[in-house]
């Protein structure tokens, strides 16, 4: 028997799906600090609101706007990096980020999708906004999931 005529040792799905939640749940210990350190990065330049709208489908998502205001007004986001813990697939400990602040959203709010709604960017996808308000420490998300509805009727008389 040569090499390529081997048979393969059978993955262990249970080993593996607690390999991935041990690394999810420590990837979401990660997003309570990293909030507070964009949210005094944001409120360190009179950000009080911050809107990141996303869209996906077809096996792809993306970040589509991210728009800041000052009270009412629309303003552009703070230049500077934001820290934050990253918890790389596979790994177990956390390695510091510098983003900016437009990429600490992003990264933010895509844990934070992925949490909640993991798999939204594939089939028909998913949709919507993330509100950071940045005055009251909360972020909220406004989430619309498609999907493709099909209904059959098989009459025999």
């Amino acid at each position: 028997m040569t090499d390529a005529e081997q048979p393969r040792a059978a993955i262990d799905m249970a080993a593996t799906m607690a390999r991935y939640a041990a690394w999810e749940a420590a990837a979401a210990k990660l997003v309570p600090d990293n909030k507070q350190r964009l949210f005094a990065h944001l409120a360190s330049a009179n950000i009080t609101r911050v809107v990141v709208i996303f869209d996906g489908e077809g096996d792809s998502g993306q970040i589509e706007d991210i728009q800041a205001y000052i009270g009412d007004e629309q303003a552009s986001l703070p230049a500077g990096k934001v820290d934050s813990l990253d918890m790389p697939y596979g790994e177990t400990q956390p390695v510091l980020r510098r983003h900016s602040t437009e990429l600490a959203l992003e990264t933010l709010a895509y844990d934070l999708l992925r949490e909640k709604h993991e798999g939204w960017e594939n089939s028909d996808g998913a949709y919507g906004e993330f509100t950071f308000d940045v005055a009251a420490g909360t972020i909220m998300l406004d989430y619309n999931e498609r999907f493709t509805s099909s209904e059959h009727h098989s009459y025999s008389w």
